[in-house]
């Protein structure tokens, strides 16, 4: 161990930080732990006052401060997390707080940091815009500037927490999974476990569209990335820091990255667990500890995961649902061309089987071959994955897997379908049927084969009840047989015919 990491424990030691954060519970993860066959463990920094660590490095920096260093006030720079740390501390402190928050932080984060007295300025698409004006400010205007990671007493301050787990954590620790972004917490965690216990493995984890840490540890120093994903916006840093780069490059013991689907699943891990939506950062440890426990077949280990904050922006929570079961490994998207005629979609659910089918989308468009987006329920992860689609291609259907395509997540799998021209006597009409396995096959032989479906949209969200969206040919000749059928269902329905968004998108 060299000066500067025995230097930043006695700093971690001697840390200032509960004026104004918490020591957080240990809380074991019993539904997790069981699926994994681990002991999983989270480190419960969404409970401090800001939702999230950064209050730690914040409050040691502020709080140890001379009068004469911060008379006019102190400024920093951050997508939201650190902003509402400094905030807090300055408000403890009782000097003013400017904050640079990049444009696109989420609405949550900017309305925490002014509750908490902060004054805030949007600048900029990512941290790094945001931190040259705050610097620029900070030197024109004699602030002090609190860097969000690279201050050793920043650092002092999140490594706090790696102090608290030993102290709470069993003696059979295993490792500690870390989320990365620009490094402080990283380097304060993992400096002082290593110095007091070298057994116990230390990981860092980061989305695998913002691997800052990776890159620089590639490359031997600190690397601009050329651009960051922004879905986990609170570690979305092109460059960490040169203190925070040399600690982690001493002391952890490697990097994990994960996809935005992997931590989708993990806030939901870690939801199932606390009842606690923690932000999609918060969620990187967890998705870590997924891929290496999985990767490694680790059992009966205790692990440690950082929840390292909740402040979650209610508006993506619908996207989170929607690739959750992705990231879990418990849905495949795919598309699947079937023949054009009566029966197919059918006898394409006979060919499923059992299996839950949790997306169905389609709109006639060729007279003799029908292209599907379908979401179907995986029992066994990839390989259950690619033996269906060898099951189905067995079966003499055409099929691309799109599980892994980001523009079909985001985008075709709300847009398959169109008008159609060459449909004649068309009647919509929405369902609802009682959500259980193979409700979806139960509902298509009920409707039957003597009427041609021309469009079909559903999608199970783990409701009581599926909703089906359903276009069906009926020629005026069997008009009424068709109605007395529909009557007959016992579904509940609504006839959408005359819908005005029907007649602007999808009628011919």
């Amino acid at each position: 161990m060299d000066y500067h990491s025995a230097d930043l424990v006695a700093r971690i030691e001697e840390a200032h930080v509960y004026a104004a954060a918490l020591r957080t519970s240990l809380t074991a993860a019993e539904n997790l732990s069981q699926r994994l066959g681990a002991r999983i463990l989270l480190k419960r920094e969404d409970q401090q006052p800001s939702f999230s660590f950064k209050v730690r490095g914040a409050a040691n920096k502020i709080l140890t401060l001379p009068d004469d260093d911060i008379a006019r006030g102190v400024i920093c720079s951050s997508a939201g997390n650190h902003a509402q740390g400094v905030a807090l501390a300055a408000s403890k402190r009782g000097i003013p707080a400017y904050i640079v928050m990049p444009e696109a932080t989420p609405t949550i984060k900017v309305r925490a940091v002014e509750a908490l007295g902060g004054r805030v300025v949007l600048h900029g698409d990512h941290y790094d815009d945001a931190q040259r004006l705050a610097m620029h400010r900070a030197e024109a205007e004699g602030l002090c500037f609190v860097h969000p990671f690279d201050d050793i007493d920043v650092i002092a301050g999140q490594g706090t927490i790696g102090r608290e787990i030993l102290d709470q954590a069993p003696d059979d620790l295993h490792a500690v999974f870390v989320p990365v972004g620009g490094g402080g917490l990283a380097a304060g965690v993992a400096t002082y476990i290593k110095a007091k216990r070298p057994d116990v493995l230390v990981f860092g984890v980061e989305p695998a569209d913002a691997a800052s840490m990776k890159a620089a540890l590639a490359a031997g120093e600190p690397v601009a990335l050329d651009d960051v994903g922004t879905f986990a916006d609170g570690v979305a840093v092109k460059k960490v820091g040169d203190i925070t780069f040399g600690l982690c490059r001493r002391h952890l013991d490697g990097i994990f990255t994960v996809t935005t689907d992997e931590l989708c699943a993990g806030i939901r891990d870690i939801f199932e667990d606390t009842r606690t939506v923690v932000e999609p950062a918060g969620a990187l440890a967890v998705a870590g500890i997924r891929s290496y426990v999985e990767a490694n077949g680790i059992t009966d280990e205790t692990i440690v995961a950082i929840n390292c904050g909740a402040n979650m922006n209610f508006n993506r929570l619908g996207h989170v649902t929607e690739r959750t079961a992705i990231g879990d490994r418990r849905e495949a998207l795919l598309a699947v061309e079937i023949p054009e005629r009566r029966g197919s979609f059918l006898e394409f659910c006979q060919t499923v089987g059992e299996r839950h089918v949790t997306e169905f989308n389609y709109r006639r468009n060729d007279p003799t071959a029908a292209r599907i987006f379908v979401g179907l329920e995986l029992h066994q992860g990839a390989a259950d994955r690619h033996s269906l689609i060898d099951h189905l291609k067995a079966a003499g259907y055409g099929v691309s897997d799109l599980t892994d395509n980001e523009m079909a997540k985001l985008h075709i799998r709300h847009l398959a379908g169109g008008p159609a021209s060459d449909i004649g006597h068309e009647r919509l009409y929405r369902f609802e049927f009682p959500e259980r396995r193979g409700a979806l096959l139960r509902f298509l032989e009920s409707v039957g084969v003597d009427w041609n479906i021309t469009l079909f949209h559903y999608r199970n969200h783990g409701s009581d009840y599926g909703r089906v969206l359903v276009a069906i040919e009926v020629p005026p000749d069997t008009a009424e047989v068709f109605d007395r059928h529909l009557t007959d269902l016992g579904y509940r329905h609504w006839d959408e015919t005359d819908n005005e968004a029907y007649t602007l998108f999808l009628k011919g």
